[in-house]
């Protein structure tokens, strides 16, 4: 079959079970509302959610195997379009004219992609020094953007970056691994796969900073952040190419301005933070923006990012990758 067949169809299963995930935990954070985490442990509806979060974590790493970086990591996008029905469904409302919109616009300027970003399965790794200054220039990169307490913009282009790079350090860890000409405990894949462990880890610890403020543009950036810094290793350091020369250039260019537009769409509509968002958190559900609801924006949230576990939060409040 296909490879870029099977990392779309994997890649599209995994936003499916994300979202899906993101709903469950929503809802359960809702009627849960100031009982606690140990509490939500109790619940099977809770472990049911981290049982989606965890089947979308291994579909987007099985994706990593079979699609590259550039084809890949966009998709991620379509978490926040799978939320439009779902949330929207759980609400009991229509889908709006907005949103309809954004998810046109995303699914159009993914569709472009996959013309220019369609490949042979990946077999190019990350040696162990490419790794090492990946994360290192990564962390440096990381460290001038997080500076300072004040959550913002900065901070969701920090988290972007962290979860881009996870994911494209996964490739290496999967592809090593199941290379049968070495073992899959070799120090290569031991160690990226300490460095994915980390890079994973601040990415949640940053987008929860991001979304102190709120969601709107902090969302928009992580999710473009992210495939940015993935498509940037996989391009330089992967041999990744884009189809079509100069016309799937500029195809892919375009292609990604219009997925950028569906995007910051889906996300403007962000509800309110601030102390009033925690008074409100029992019709968050219902709120009018439904990916602002499915993925738990409250302060505290953390928004939709390709990592590899669950993200949980202190106020109970639960959301996706």
């Amino acid at each position: 079959m296909n490879p870029t067949l099977v990392a779309v169809v994997l890649s599209l299963f995994s936003a499916v079970a994300y979202a899906a995930a993101a709903v469950a935990q929503e809802r359960l954070a809702a009627r849960s509302a100031g009982s606690g985490t140990l509490r939500l442990l109790a619940q099977g509806a809770w472990w049911w959610s981290v049982t989606l979060n965890a089947s979308a974590a291994l579909l987007h790493v099985a994706a990593l195997k079979y699609g590259t970086l550039t084809l890949v990591q966009p998709l991620g996008a379509l978490t926040l379009v799978a939320a439009v029905p779902l949330g929207a469904r759980v609400a009991g409302r229509r889908v709006s004219a907005v949103e309809w919109r954004g998810t046109a616009l995303t699914l159009t300027g993914l569709a472009a992609l996959l013309v220019t970003a369609s490949g042979a399965a990946p077999d190019e790794v990350l040696s162990l020094p490419q790794a090492l200054a990946v994360a290192g220039t990564t962390a440096a990169v990381i460290g001038a953007l997080a500076r300072g307490a004040r959550p913002g913009l900065r901070h969701a282009t920090a988290a972007g970056f962290a979860s881009g790079v996870a994911s494209a350090l996964t490739q290496t860890v999967t592809v090593a691994a199941t290379d049968r000409s070495d073992s899959p405990l070799s120090p290569q894949v031991v160690v990226v796969a300490l460095l994915v462990a980390a890079f994973a880890a601040g990415g949640l610890l940053l987008s929860q900073t991001a979304y102190q403020g709120g969601l709107g543009a902090p969302l928009a950036v992580v999710t473009l952040a992210n495939p940015l810094a993935a498509a940037a290793i996989g391009l330089s350091l992967l041999g990744e190419r884009l189809q079509g020369g100069a016309a799937g250039l500029l195809l892919a260019l375009a292609g990604a301005s219009v997925a950028a537009w569906g995007v910051v769409t889906l996300s403007r509509s962000a509800p309110e933070p601030a102390a009033t968002a925690d008074a409100h958190l029992d019709g968050l559900a219902d709120d009018d923006h439904p990916v602002a609801a499915v993925l738990a924006l409250g302060p505290n949230g953390a928004a939709y990012e390709p990592s590899l576990v669950p993200r949980q939060t202190d106020s109970g409040h639960l959301t996706s990758r």
